[in-house]
């Protein structure tokens, strides 16, 4: 049997104020912090376990000083050097949104500590994860046996086949199957049991993509939790302004920060929670919606017992009224953001964004009364000693996170201790987490039980290696493609790109369709799939061939013989990897322009693997995110101002707002080193700039110079 010892959330500096032990200099409440953290070290090295597990946030903030970095660093030495193999996550506390920041575990990848490895959740894959994925899924199939594995990263597909996995396969929501002639081609072409439906539909789509729902495959729909700004898997924010890729689950959430336009600094991005609470009942009578979805990353036992409670009540008692009371009473104290219907309901579709309001999350119990050096407030509901407060938004004056030291009844008096700077009177303070004695004894009959249940088989380690494809031998000459959103004047006979709308079409002359190549949105929605289809059949019939498609499922659309056109996936497709392009090259695809998020390296990597021809974004207006919604404050096409000093503009087109930064991608001076490693198209992105926004001079590698996180 294989010993695990996972743990989380040690935030060991997060009550630095009181009385200090003369001894070490340390507050009296950071050794107890410490205390706990050695316990559990000893326990690890005494149970000798197999593998040890930190899953994140280390400090309270990004910003530890070196002393809880020696602290921290003494602790977890003491693994390795008991031979224990120790994986270190980084966590949102752990990380800086700035680019070029390192993370506070970043000593021990940099110095390459024996048997410990710094690392997050992948989701896209690079080249060099791909033996890594793989051995991990091999692994989880021998000895823990999953019902089924989320996947999103289309090299997946073939990581299930090679492993030979027999639990289920989910592609997930970040996979973006937005449309219901995706569900079958999806269906035919790759190992899937359910696919999770995108958060942004009504529930006119989902009963669309039902209907379309083949025998055999299942749908899952988000009902509770986080929304993302951006459409899933559109979305570059935070990689493009720190190389922190929310692909690869490192988001750190700056659509959540302030952005000021005309002098108003508001939240334009920042969404509240989904929650369809008693519209629920809709689900119940569409019967491929196999699995109700809550979002939880990162979020602790507290949150997931009550929303899961709550919607357990819906569920099972949904027409009693008094269950549909405590539901709802549940969901109101799970400690999340303020909820939202969305796009659920067609007829009475509910804006998720709120500019006005702040949309942090936790139970807003109070507001600082006395403010400075000595605050105080009197919690609305009563306080238990254990409870994690959040006193106001993180970035704004007197922000920090506070663990209750006493129990409080509604109504009492709660004083803070003082802090540098103070407080300012009417700063609201959270409930952002809670353990109830209740709860606490829940989660250890739980873990008695997985104890108990745990397979006793010690699998040895997997030795699984990726098999790769055969690399492609194209006689392709290295060409140029601008892209455009309305045909360039004068429009000339040769290569040129467009992105596909009836406007472009109607101002393409008819003897000009054979040289272009039509782009197709990165989002495809069901409102949108019949008009998008008529568009490339209209294309084809003036004599089109070439298209580029930014949603692999596209191919879906040029049914019954996509062999007739020339296909290549458009860069919002994120292929990053050769199993990824396999997976294409089935498919259907003729070439595929690679995701631009990547680093030299792993640029460079790819062609000498690739069993298709390549292209890649050399220049041109890269977006920040593509979205189905927008805030009812903000002003289209009119710069607004990031608390870092970025500026950015937002567009719609047809049915998608782009949200673009106000400097270009810019390769163009690695064009010839990107021609030697074998890549033939090279792609500049056409965007119009409107007249308010001023360009800013500055390097537009991206993550080229960097790494990919």
């Amino acid at each position: 049997m294989i010993k695990l010892l996972h743990f989380a959330d040690a935030h060991i500096d997060i009550a630095t104020h009181g009385k200090h032990d003369p001894e070490t200099g340390l507050p009296i409440r950071v050794l107890d912090f410490l205390k706990a953290l050695d316990r559990i070290v000893d326990t690890a090295i005494n149970e000798k376990v197999d593998l040890a597990i930190f899953a994140g946030d280390a400090y309270k903030d990004r910003t530890p000083s070196p002393t809880f970095q020696r602290e921290w660093g003494r602790r977890m030495m003491r693994l390795p050097i008991a031979g224990i193999p120790t994986l270190l996550l980084v966590g949102n506390h752990d990380v800086s949104p700035a680019s070029g920041r390192a993370h506070t575990l970043q000593e021990f990848d940099t110095l390459q500590v024996p048997k410990v490895r710094v690392m997050n959740k992948p989701e896209l894959l690079k080249p060099a994860d791909l033996d890594a994925a793989g051995r991990l899924l091999d692994q989880l199939g021998r000895q823990v046996q999953p019902d089924a594995v989320i996947v999103q990263d289309l090299a997946m597909a073939q990581l299930v086949r090679q492993t030979g996995f027999e639990g289920e396969v989910h592609w997930s929501t970040l996979a973006n199957v937005g449309f219901p002639a995706a569900l079958r081609l999806i269906q035919e072409k790759l190992p899937i049991d359910s696919l999770v439906l995108p958060r942004e539909l009504t529930v006119d789509e989902i009963k669309a993509a039902a209907a379309a729902c083949p025998p055999g495959l299942s749908l899952e729909v988000f009902i509770h939790g986080a929304l993302c700004y951006g459409v899933s898997g559109r979305c570059y924010w935070s990689s493009y302004l720190g190389g922190k890729s929310g692909l690869r689950g490192r988001c750190v959430q700056p659509c959540r920060r302030l952005y000021t336009q005309s002098r108003e600094a508001r939240r334009y991005f920042s969404c509240l929670d989904l929650s369809l609470d008693v519209l629920v009942k809709v689900l119940m009578g569409i019967p491929q919606v196999r699995t109700w979805k809550i979002e939880g990353r990162k979020k602790g036992p507290h949150y997931v017992y009550y929303v899961v409670t709550g919607y357990r009540l819906l569920r099972d008692h949904g027409a009693d009224a008094q269950a549909k009371k405590d539901a709802l009473y549940f969901l109101s104290r799970a400690l999340g953001r303020p909820g939202t219907h969305y796009h659920f309901l067609p007829q009475r579709p509910q804006n998720p964004i709120n500019a006005r309001e702040q949309t942090g999350s936790g139970l807003f119990i109070g507001r600082i009364q006395g403010g400075g050096r000595q605050s105080l407030f009197s919690p609305r509901h009563e306080l238990l000693s254990g409870d994690l407060l959040r006193v106001g938004y993180e970035d704004a004056p007197g922000h920090r996170i506070e663990r209750v030291g006493r129990s409080v009844p509604k109504g009492g008096r709660y004083s803070l201790p003082a802090a540098a700077g103070g407080i300012p009177k009417g700063t609201p303070v959270f409930l952002i987490d809670r353990r109830e004695k209740a709860l606490e004894d829940l989660i250890r009959q739980l873990e008695t039980e997985l104890a108990r249940d745990a397979p006793a088989e010690n699998s040895p380690p997997s030795a699984f290696k990726a098999l790769l494809p055969r690399p492609a031998q194209t006689a392709l000459k290295p060409v140029e493609l601008k892209v455009y959103r309305q045909p360039p004047r004068p429009l000339l006979p040769q290569r040129v790109g467009l992105w596909l709308s009836p406007e472009t079409m109607e101002a393409v002359p008819v003897g000009f369709y054979r040289s272009v190549w039509w782009w197709l949105p990165p989002a495809l929605f069901p409102d949108d799939e019949a008009a998008v289809r008529e568009l490339v059949h209209s294309a084809r019939g003036h004599g089109s061939r070439f298209f580029v498609l930014n949603d692999p499922w596209q191919v879906a659309l040029f049914a019954p013989d996509p062999t007739e056109a020339t296909l290549w996936a458009g860069p919002f497709c994120n292929l990053a990897n050769p199993l990824a392009l396999e997976t294409a090259a089935g498919l259907g695809f003729s070439g595929a322009i690679v995701s631009p998020e990547l680093a030299a390296a792993d640029f460079l990597k790819l062609p000498g693997r690739s069993p298709l021809p390549l292209g890649v974004v050399v220049g041109g207006n890269w977006p920040l995110c593509v979205a189905r919604v927008i805030s009812a404050d903000l002003q289209l096409q009119s710069p607004l101002r990031s608390p870092k000093g970025e500026d950015a503009w937002a567009v719609r087109h047809g049915s998608l707002y782009w949200v673009f930064p106000n400097w270009e991608l810019d390769l163009r001076e690695q064009t010839e080193t990107l021609r030697r490693a074998g890549y033939r198209l090279f792609v500049h992105l056409v965007e119009p700039v409107p007249p308010a926004v001023k360009r800013k001079d500055r390097p537009g590698l991206w993550n080229w110079t960097g790494e990919l996180l």
